[in-house]
């Protein structure tokens, strides 16, 4: 279904071995011995011919929005038997994932790139728990109002560190003279994540005392138009993870 709504669905698979792969009929067996993967499944052809126009209604409904995908697949699962519908989808999702499969299996690449992605989710899953200390894996809040309220305070302290580590690193990067170590730094920040919160003390003090407000970096607020150089900010950078640059700050 995602295939015809135009993005795919690309999951780290594992037990690849007991995968099942679907294949045309029109491939005679003299053609298939010499194949290294052989699947062992038939499409079912004339379910997809038959039903095609109906399939087609499906995608335009959920495209134009008339109807929600929950919706229909709620509706679609609640027969006690199969629907044709519901046939004709599993049958054409059988090639989309066969053929996913193979790239799959093919291409290094691909493997890779879907790894990198949900190490992505799964940071930004534990950043999320960071943030929200004491219960990090459920509500304390009652009503759904005051879960949004929670919802909405733990997205905008994720954002302020995010941003502060934006502005941290584009400072640094500014001030280096050594190309060198500008470069290592630049590889430093692609090879890894912007959401880093080990220098961030989580069960710090709420302080706005303007003591405790004054920049102890060298990064001003941005209407005043400009950067001073502070007298702690001037120290050599070598090239370690993300994790260890900036110095420990309370929660903001």
């Amino acid at each position: 279904m995602t295939h015809m709504l135009g993005f795919s669905f690309a999951p780290r698979l594992k037990g690849l071995q007991n995968k099942q792969l679907y294949i045309f009929k029109h491939h005679s067996k003299e053609e298939r011995k010499d194949w290294t993967i052989v699947p062992d499944h038939y499409v079912n052809e004339k379910l997809l011919h038959q039903n095609w126009d109906d399939f087609l209604r499906l995608v335009t409904t959920i495209k134009l929005k008339e109807n929600s995908a929950s919706d229909i697949f709620r509706r679609l699962n609640s027969y006690s038997k199969p629907q044709t519908l519901y046939q004709t989808i599993k049958a054409f999702g059988q090639i989309i994932k066969s053929l996913f499969i193979l790239r799959y299996l093919d291409e290094i690449e691909l493997r890779k790139a879907i790894e990198k992605q949900l190490n992505k989710v799964e940071l930004s899953n534990r950043f999320t728990r960071a943030v929200a200390i004491g219960s990090p894996r459920e509500f304390t809040q009652a009503e759904k109002e005051e879960q949004e309220v929670a919802e909405a305070c733990n997205r905008l302290i994720r954002n302020c560190i995010i941003c502060w580590n934006y502005l941290y690193l584009t400072h640094k990067l500014e001030r280096m003279i050594d190309e060198e170590e500008k470069e290592q730094l630049l590889n430093i920040i692609y090879s890894h994540s912007i959401m880093t919160w080990a220098h961030i003390n989580m069960l710090g003090e709420y302080d706005f005392s303007e003591e405790k407000r004054k920049d102890s970096v060298g990064i001003l607020p941005p209407e005043n138009g400009r950067m001073n150089l502070s007298k702690n900010g001037g120290h050599k950078i070598t090239a370690k993870p993300l994790n260890n640059y900036g110095p420990n700050f309370a929660s903001v």
